[in-house]
């Protein structure tokens, strides 16, 4: 096939010995070994591209390597569930550049600790030819069928050789093959083919035993695990022979070739080939004993509001164990002696009541570089609270991994993590609270953009002469909707003695706050409700402008005073929004603490390997 295509053959190589137990792969690979360095040595090439799993593939990749040679890995990160795994991922550690075809694939690399900035999203090349495959004379090939020599001595023993609906075939060339595939009345067996390129056509495809398990499929792959069991079988073909399912592009779009062809050129021959990997920070190893096992696994969640400063023992499973609460202090200095302080105090809490800390997560207002676990810019609601490297400290003290995020984006993984959000592909979280934020979850990933502002909901412009925003612009959803943009208005309506109505009462000493705006509005208030109506349209400006921005199919509304905006929301929606994205659902937030739960989530997601 290969000559066929016209390469030009610089050097031939047999390093395959016969049979097909594992012996023979061991003597294989060893053949390879011995062969490859001379090849190598004479060919001298800038990239070896290594394809796939195949024990051959590994020789090649480990020779490579220990020669300095450039390797690109093409379909690393899957999961199959067999000895593949392991070839496939020993690859991938030897390589410095990837290739692959999902986005799981593309995050199971990451988790592996490869170079983010060294991984291309391509999609699978075999698609390429696939999806553009018109061809439907097949019949000519139809006589053909794939299968190893051993299912070949079986099907002779039992005679089936001679039945006129079967044919065994050592191997059929992909341009036939796809035909075959691509009009069959279901696939049987457990090649990577059949959850893989067969999905192309949703062609129903029966998979048996364990071996392809871990991989993505589409709906047309039914699974039989115990593939012993005779009747299963026979009733899994019962139900998927003759089926038509919908064609999946789980793994590629067609356009896979151009991609890595481009990503190709972008390599800088000239840059040190030594590979570097993306460990998570963490200080000392522990380990493992039965108390560690009989241990519930936690995160330590610390919350940096604007008021108040928290930490909390939070489990797998979203409950808050035990909870620590003090005023955030208005000095750089004392808050993180603060948080060091509290931090230790709930890790040797943990003990106590049987957690395992896994790591820290960080939830904080302002800009937040997640990568380094520095805060860039603060919010006016913290004081001195910019270009402050939380990670290090805390990491030393604790030595625990420590993770750090916007506290908008804490919310947005909380509800992806424990709230509406689980399972949901597209959707944006708003907290209105003191400020207003947000956190917007795109394919099941965060977005945190090229400076890492995306997300700054509370700042989108809904007037462009409304009032001043803490941000120092005017007309924004904060300057309107949130707490202190109430507060400030409750503030006017009692100096005007406009505020209080029958039922309602203040004491001299106490602070005008937006729950008395609220209290009003609720007792009769015509101004207080006025005030609250229009904060209300304006947030719901401001979620009209997402939807058109974003085509998110969930809002979440999240904070105190989520429960008196959700009507006003979807009443704006309903008047503004084009018509294509009024169905959007618009719920209230069902978690009780999603700034403290989204820190932990930051640790719990990593640490069980679902990467954030």
């Amino acid at each position: 096939m290969i000559e066929q295509d016209d390469f030009d053959i610089h050097t031939r190589l047999h390093t395959i010995v016969r049979g097909e137990d594992e012996a023979a792969m061991v003597e294989s690979v060893g053949l390879a070994l011995v062969k490859l360095p001379d090849v190598l040595n004479r060919l001298k090439p800038d990239i070896m591209i290594v394809h796939g799993d195949r024990f051959d593939a590994l020789a090649l990749a480990t020779s490579a390597a220990l020669m300095n040679i450039r390797i690109l890995h093409i379909e690393g990160g899957e999961v199959s569930g067999t000895i593949d795994d392991s070839i496939r991922h020993a690859i991938t550690k030897l390589a410095h550049y990837h290739v692959c075809c999902t986005r799981s694939a593309e995050q199971h690399l990451i988790a592996m600790c490869e170079d983010h900035d060294r991984i291309l999203l391509a999609g699978c090349p075999s698609y390429d030819k696939l999806l553009s495959a018109k061809n439907k004379d097949y019949m000519s090939v139809i006589r053909m069928w794939l299968g190893s020599k051993e299912m070949v001595r079986v099907m002779r023993k039992k005679g089936i050789e001679h039945h006129p609906n079967f044919r065994a075939v050592k191997h059929v060339p992909f341009d036939q093959f796809i035909q075959l595939v691509a009009h069959a009345g279901c696939m049987i067996g457990n090649s990577s083919c059949g959850v893989r390129e067969v999905g192309a056509f949703g062609t129903p495809v029966i998979n048996l035993g364990t071996r392809q398990t871990g991989r993505e499929t589409g709906e047309n792959v039914l699974h039989v695990r115990d593939a012993d069991t005779q009747d299963k079988i026979l009733h899994a073909l019962q139900l998927q022979f003759g089926k038509q399912y919908p064609c999946s592009k789980i793994y590629g779009d067609g356009n896979a070739v151009p991609r890595i062809l481009k990503f190709l050129k972008s390599i800088n021959l000239k840059e040190p080939l030594q590979k570097k990997f993306c460990f998570p920070p963490v200080k000392d190893n522990i380990s493992q004993d039965i108390d560690h096992i009989l241990e519930t696994q936690s995160a330590l969640a610390v919350d940096l509001g604007g008021t108040n400063l928290r930490v909390a023992i939070v489990s797998m499973k979203g409950e808050i164990v035990k909870k620590y609460t003090q005023l955030n202090p208005k000095t750089y200095e004392d808050r993180l002696e603060l948080i060091l302080k509290m931090c230790v105090e709930a890790a040797s809490e943990a003990v106590n009541v049987n957690c395992r800390i896994l790591g820290v997560g960080i939830s904080t207002g302002g800009r937040v570089n997640p990568r380094e676990g520095i805060v860039l810019h603060s919010t006016k609601l913290i004081q001195e609270w910019s270009s402050v490297d939380l990670r290090t400290p805390i990491s030393d003290a604790l030595h625990l991994p420590v993770w750090v995020d916007n506290d908008g984006n804490c919310a947005a993984l909380a509800e992806r993590k424990f709230g509406h959000g689980k399972g949901i592909e597209n959707f944006v979280t708003l907290i209105t609270g003191t400020g207003i934020g947000g956190g917007i979850i795109h394919q099941h990933e965060l977005i945190h953009g090229s400076s890492f502002c995306a997300a700054e909901l509370g700042h989108i412009v809904v007037s462009l002469d409304g009032p001043e925003c803490l941000c120092g612009s005017q007309g924004c959803i904060e300057a309107y909707a949130s707490g202190i943009a109430l507060q400030r208005e409750a503030k006017k309506l009692h100096d005007e003695d406009l505020l209080l109505v029958e039922g309602m009462s203040m004491k001299k000493e106490e602070v005008v706050s937006a729950a008395h705006l609220i209290q009003a509005a609720k007792l009769g208030n015509s101004k207080a409700d006025s005030i609250l109506r229009t904060a209300g349209t304006a947030l719901g400006l401001g979620v009209v402008n997402i939807l058109h921005t974003m085509n998110p199919s969930l809002v979440i509304l999240s904070g105190v005073l989520a429960s008196h905006y959700v009507n006003a929301v979807k009443d704006v929606i309903n008047q503004q929004a084009l018509s294509s994205v009024k169905t959007v659902d618009v719920v209230v937030s069902n978690l009780a603490d999603p700034a403290l739960l989204g820190a932990a989530s930051l640790v719990l997601d990593y640490t069980t390997r679902r990467i954030y």
